[in-house]
């Protein structure tokens, strides 16, 4: 099989250096951005990390009753896992009244209730939530309800998220270095097996397997502190890991472990013995064949069984269509591994500068169109399952998200273009080297074949010349022979040691230097150590020479570097709210039940002054219905003849000192000339909340008023 390090053009090459020192500079640039769009990721998706909503309560947040319910219903909009405290009641005191008894109603999954004691007074009662949902993601919130009539509650109300922020720190890096691991070590062996196996290709492959393994085990570890809320500390605690292994996400975890127990002995075949017999005759290669099969039956069923263990535990289990959206989120993350850890093999490899033949870079080229085309098809499914309309694709989280992977997808085709297309030309190349070393050796056969009849008739006189010769140059041979001769290797050998002795009189000749050389261990490691940087800086420069091979090599480490922020995206997007459940709450929260008390909306008048004189308006901010619980909040900026105008920013919070909540940061949406509003905005509790409202009217011009706001029991 030819390789690519064949195609070096002729001649010498000044470009080797400017181009390390680009491709340096290049990587350094793509790093930043890398971290910096990791960072982005990490802090926008904090704030939809919650996959089951809810959607409806009873008694509703915020209602009064008249008379006392048996128990606590809510409904989520999709399945949650609960245990014994899911749902906590706790009257205006703080004690607890329910019966420590949480069940689903009517065995549907995405229902909680909780029973409650008899003869409850009257007052405001806080109810405290917490669940996993179906899809492996802890949520947690809480609302109030009234019997009789509202009351003031000494109730503390959990303000913060459902997991412990370092906890859920590292549990994202370890979903983020488990989905790298399988990428690269299914990407990895499938590139060793069809393509090419080298050095390099192992270590992707098995630093995948390692760190699929590593990030596995640790994720079991925490999966009881994440989703119980509690500290690090708790991955000590081993007696609860029995409880996480009896729920879904944990049997997947423990499902995936020990199939990588398998998997390590397929890889130890497909780099041992498979690999060994690459070489070998025609009458080992049924053997060797019979192998191939095996190897290539194993590792499919290993591939589909850890992406069983993602798509068993994650978006895919819940929701419409989960018969088949399970089969098709496995076909998905096996194609994602063969296109991106097929794709860090083959640039390790050309980076290397190991030989690769054009028809295995070739070969590559044709399972990632395949992968490629596999991805777009579920992808079109998964985005249609999670989103469920145009609108989701902006006003959602999710949907923003889904753009961003689009995008880097768009990207990535782009790059990927332009490596076939540097593959097209390496293989032309390929082709018209063969073409023009097949004419140049027909060119010297001919010119061979003319002289041979003149050579033949001069071969007598060109022996006796140089029998003449030979006997005149042994003459002087032998008076040389008394003369001492130095030569320039004489004269690097100067330097050494071992010759520095001999001339000093001080070693027993040439050949006692050499001899000391070998029997010098640390002089035989540093000439060890000098040969393989001679060798390694050979290899480089060999690789640099061909321009085909390295602009295929750039093209193919930028693809791996956009490919790694993808799988960040794609890590993200797992972990956040899908539209459809994100418009399902909004949709339910817009339907406000009945009982709840009849409140009239709270105006504040806020005039502002940014300094110019286009800079004077007033605002009004409306809240309704004023109320703990969800609110709608609208704010109406005008000028001072109350003409509604536009200002370029907006932005509100809400603060209640007393308890020690807020500031509250009000996300607002521009829905209309002067007319800013945000849906639902969440009051845990009575108070006298502080209004801050900042309104810019130009890139430097911009003030903050602030103002109190009553808000009811």
């Amino acid at each position: 099989m030819p390789s690519l390090t064949s195609l070096a053009p002729a001649g010498p090459t000044a470009t080797p250096s400017r181009t390390t020192a680009t491709a340096r500079r290049l990587m350094a640039i793509c790093g930043t951005l890398l971290a910096a769009l990791l960072c982005a990721l990490s802090v926008g998706a904090s704030s939809a990390s919650a996959h089951a909503a809810l959607t409806s309560t009873d008694p509703a947040d915020g209602s009064v009753v008249k008379t006392a319910p048996r128990e606590v219903t809510l409904n989520f909009s999709e399945g949650v896992l609960l245990s014994g405290d899911s749902v906590r009641v706790l009257d205006p005191k703080g004690k607890r009244v329910d019966t420590g008894k949480t069940a689903h109603v009517g065995g549907k999954s995405s229902t909680a209730a909780a029973g409650l004691h008899s003869g409850l007074p009257d007052g405001t009662y806080t109810v405290a939530w917490k669940a996993v949902s179906e899809d492996s993601h802890p949520v947690s919130g809480a609302f109030t309800f009234s019997i009789g009539a509202p009351s003031k509650t000494t109730a503390k109300v959990p303000t913060g998220e459902a997991s412990d922020s370092t906890v859920s720190t590292l549990y994202g890096i370890g979903r983020y270095a488990a989905y790298g691991g399988f990428a690269a070590l299914v990407g990895g062996s499938v590139f060793a097996g069809l393509c090419r196996s080298s050095r390099p290709v192992r270590k992707i492959a098995v630093g995948g397997w390692v760190t699929v393994f590593t990030a596995s085990l640790v994720l079991l570890l925490l999966r009881g502190p994440y989703t119980d809320g509690e500290g690090i500390g708790g991955i000590l605690d081993l007696g609860r890991l029995g409880d996480v292994l009896s729920t879904k996400p944990g049997a997947a975890l423990l499902s995936r472990l020990l199939l990588l127990g398998a998997a390590a002995v397929f890889l130890a075949v497909l780099f041992g013995s498979y690999t060994r017999r690459t070489g070998e005759r025609e009458a080992d290669a049924r053997r060797r064949q019979d192998l191939a099969f095996g190897l290539g039956f194993g590792g499919t069923v290993m591939a589909v069984g850890l992406s069983a263990t993602w798509a068993m535990a994650e978006h895919a289990s819940v929701g419409l269509q989960r018969q088949l959206a399970m089969p098709v989120d496995m076909i998905h993350l096996i194609a994602v591994g063969v296109w991106l850890g097929g794709l860090a093999s083959l640039a390790v490899t050309l980076r290397a500068g190991e030989p690769i033949g054009r028809a295995a870079v070739r070969r590559f080229s044709r399972l990632a169109f395949g992968s490629v085309v596999a991805l777009v098809v579920t992808g079109l499914y998964q985005s249609w399952r999670q989103v469920g309309s145009w609108g989701a694709l902006t006003d959602t989280e999710y949907g923003r998200w889904l753009l961003v992977k689009v995008g880097l997808v768009a990207v990535l085709l782009g790059i990927a273009a332009i490596s076939r297309r540097w593959t097209g030309r390496l293989t032309d190349a390929t082709a018209d080297t063969a073409e023009e070393t097949d004419a140049e050796a027909e060119a010297e056969s001919a010119s061979e074949a003319a002289p041979a009849a003149s050579a033949a008739s001069e071969a007598e006189a060109t022996a006796e010349a140089e029998a003449e010769a030979g006997t005149k140059a042994a003459v002087k041979a032998g008076v040389k022979a008394a003369q001492p001769v130095r030569t320039a290797a004489a004269d690097a050998a100067v330097d050494t040691p071992a010759d520095a002795e001999t001339e000093s009189g001080d070693g027993p000749g040439d050949g006692a230097g050499s001899d000391a050389a070998d029997d010098d261990p640390e002089r035989a490691a540093q000439l060890a150590r000098q040969r393989a940087a001679k060798d390694k800086t050979a290899t480089l420069r060999e690789r640099d020479a061909d321009r085909e091979r390295s602009a295929l090599r750039r093209s193919v480490i930028a693809e791996t570097i956009v490919a790694v922020v993808l799988l960040a995206v794609a890590t993200v997007l797992s972990g956040t709210q899908p539209g459809r459940a994100e418009t399902e709450q909004a949709s339910a929260s817009a339907t406000k039940p009945g009982g709840q008390l009849n409140v009239d909306p709270v105006s504040v008048l806020v005039p502002y002054n940014t300094g110019p004189k286009s800079g004077r308006g007033k605002a009004v901010v409306m809240i309704e219905p004023a109320l703990p619980g969800d609110n709608a909040l609208h704010v109406f900026t005008t000028d001072l003849a109350d003409r509604p105008v536009d200002v370029p920013e907006v932005k509100l919070s809400l603060t209640l000192k007393s308890k020690g909540i807020g500031p509250l940061r009000i996300p607002l949406e521009r829905l209309s000339t002067g007319h800013w509003s945000a849906k639902t905005v969440q009051l845990p509790m009575a108070g006298t909340w502080q209004l801050s409202l900042t309104v810019r009217t130009s890139d430097i011009d911009q003030v903050t008023e602030t103002r109190n706001v009553k808000v009811a029991q």
